[in-house]
């Protein structure tokens, strides 16, 4: 039996890509390059640019945010996934930020769901797994694992070791993230210690998928970064 050129070409760019595939899955693939909003978008781009590397958004006096804004993610929806990125914040203590994970833009841009969140350590949002714009609101505090019922009732536990996260972290300066949620469980992390984890059991609220965004809150003066966000699709 004869394997023509073109059968043998065919069969190296199969192999080739399931390749590429496996190895994005193991590694996982950046999502911003460093240089250019590529593949991110808001209503209100102005907020948003690149400075040091980093997707950044600025509020000042001269231009107050009135308004929480978010930059999203455009290469579809996520599931099941590990997402790894760094983040700094600058402002005083109502300084505050935070990514957006299975959630869903409503039509006016503002943006729905799980949130991971990002605050001044002074206040007790850093770290810690809200709701945005929904009536449930904080889902689990810095160190706490939440357990929501099919009822939306709630049941909690104490991580031990979560106030070690902050042993390291300056305001100001570099920190890391860490995002994983599989199933209905969504487990959050910085600089290598998990702060909160939510099981949601409620069916009429958890998110199976929806998309992925970043934040700048409402507020006084302040600066976010982002940036070295690596997504790993589990």
């Amino acid at each position: 039996m004869k394997i023509s050129a073109l059968s043998i070409a065919f069969v190296a760019l199969a192999c080739s890509t399931v390749s590429a595939i496996a190895q994005e899955k193991s590694e996982g693939s950046a999502i911003f390059d460093g240089k250019s909003l590529k593949g991110w978008s808001a209503p209100d781009m102005s907020w948003w640019s690149v400075k040091d590397g980093a997707i950044t958004a600025v509020s000042s006096e001269a231009k107050p945010c009135k308004h929480n804004q978010f930059l999203v993610w455009q290469d579809g929806k996520l599931e099941d996934f590990e997402l790894t990125l760094k983040f700094r914040i600058e402002g005083g203590k109502s300084a505050n930020a935070g990514i957006q994970v299975r959630s869903m833009v409503e039509d006016d841009g503002h943006v729905m769901g799980y949130q991971c969140d990002i605050a001044h350590p002074d206040a007790p949002y850093l770290g810690c797994i809200y709701d945005e714009k929904s009536p449930r609101k904080l889902l689990a505090g810095r160190g706490m694992k939440t357990t929501i019922a099919a009822d939306g009732s709630r049941t909690e536990e104490k991580i031990e070791g979560a106030e070690k996260a902050l042993a390291d972290y300056k305001q100001g300066e570099w920190a890391d993230y860490k995002i994983k949620f599989i199933g209905n469980v969504l487990e959050i992390g910085i600089n290598g210690v998990t702060t909160a984890i939510v099981i949601d059991q409620e069916e009429a609220e958890a998110e199976k998928s929806g998309i992925l965004a970043l934040q700048l809150h409402s507020g006084p003066a302040m600066t976010i970064q982002y940036k070295d966000l690596v997504l790993k699709k589990l």
